[in-house]
């Protein structure tokens, strides 16, 4: 009889990495192989270690191969099922159990996946400085670093806790038009307004750009209402890629159904782990819709968004917050894990370690604290909230 991995213990870890928190979750078994996952719900995560906690009442004994039957018990298991604190703890769990059976069975995860379709996963990177000529000097020196795809600066980070979304869309428009007048037209060019703006502010902003300006537009307003969307739609040609907050496939349906976007930013630590991707990646093939995911966390979550990556048809580029651009972040600390996907160039190899590919430094990281992380809370000049 074949031998049964059954879940003894998940143990999280809510680390200071870099600049916030990472929450890495372990998963062990009775056969002393064990998988680590990570959370993708930034600035809560205790909230989700404490679903998480609820889990793990009824996962010990389990058998750690059975992700599919696991993750729709860890979705079904409660009347109020779904929502990002819970999908961020599915999607932690999940992970950690694709690396448990991928060393298991001596097989790198892609593997699990379907095999790998490509040796290599290009990423885009991003610029950090205000638009202006910083802005385009960072954007130089990606391409001189072997980039040919990056994510362009908005402005407004001048001051951290105002934010009025009419008075950045000139001057970004301006810098952006000149970017692409001095980074040519071979390079991919795009930019993340994370979803700060409304309908009428995000037309505004697109409406300013020449044709061919932006290749992408990631995230110009909030994802609660697809008819927003749609309306967004037929006032701009500019393809839109959306999708990093979105928990499930059901969250993607309607975008994916009505043609609505082009490019899926899913982030596998959010939407419910490689079990939800796989389903959601399929979908968009059918559609024609590109995988670019969201990778803003750590190696843990690269690790497995590299396999991910590597199994789907349907891929256009990774992204990376580990450029020359980016290096303050700090997000990889080597200490905390030793052995983590490294970039060569502008590209991650496809790791072929069993597993995952990742190894964490438990002793280490079992002995930091948890700092509270909060993400701006900013307000227009009248005195009301609005998006960070």
């Amino acid at each position: 009889m074949a031998t049964i991995f059954r879940i003894t213990a998940i143990k999280t870890y809510a680390v200071w990495v870099g600049i916030r928190n990472q929450l890495l979750v372990k998963v062990e078994t009775d056969q002393g192989v064990f998988g680590w996952g990570e959370s993708g719900l930034s600035g809560r995560e205790k909230a989700v270690v404490g679903a998480i906690e609820h889990y793990t009442e009824f996962l010990l004994g389990k058998d750690a191969f059975a992700a599919g039957a696991i993750w729709q018990e860890l979705y079904r298991s409660q009347y109020f099922e779904g929502g990002r604190v819970l999908q961020a703890a599915i999607s932690a769990i999940d992970l950690a159990l694709y690396d448990i059976k991928g060393k298991a069975l001596g097989v790198p995860v892609y593997q699990l996946l379907g095999g790998k379709q490509r040796d290599v996963i290009p990423t885009f990177a991003s610029t950090y400085g205000e638009p202006g000529p910083a802005m385009i000097e960072q954007a130089q020196m990606l391409i001189e670093h072997g980039w040919n795809a990056m994510r362009l600066s908005p402005s407004g980070h001048e001051n951290k806790d105002i934010y009025e979304p009419r008075e950045t869309i000139a001057k970004t428009a301006k810098w952006l038009i000149k970017a692409r007048e001095m980074l040519g037209d071979e390079v991919v060019l795009g930019i993340d307004l994370h979803h700060r703006f409304s309908v009428a502010e995000a037309a505004s902003f697109c409406q300013k750009l020449p044709s061919g300006t932006l290749d992408f537009l990631e995230e110009p307003i909030r994802d609660e209402t697809p008819e927003a969307y749609e309306a967004l739609r037929k006032m701009t040609e500019i393809p839109f890629a959306i999708g990093e907050e979105f928990a499930s496939k059901w969250q993607f349906l309607p975008y994916i159904e009505r043609d609505i976007h082009q490019f899926n930013r899913i982030d596998v630590c959010n939407v419910g782990g490689l079990t939800e991707s796989m389903k959601v990646a399929g979908w968009s093939e059918a559609h024609y819709v590109d995988m670019m995911p969201h990778n803003p966390l750590g190696p843990v979550c690269t690790a497995a968004t590299v396999h991910f990556c590597a199994a789907v048809a349907n891929f256009s580029w990774l992204e990376t917050r580990a450029s020359p651009a980016e290096t303050h972040l700090g997000f990889d600390n080597s200490e905390f894990f030793p052995v983590q996907p490294r970039l060569q160039g502008s590209v991650y190899p496809v790791c072929d370690l069993p597993g995952l590919g990742v190894e964490v430094n438990e002793a280490l990281i079992a002995k930091q604290s948890f700092k509270f992380w909060e993400a701006p809370h900013l307000k227009r000049r009248d005195g009301s909230v609005t998006n960070w």
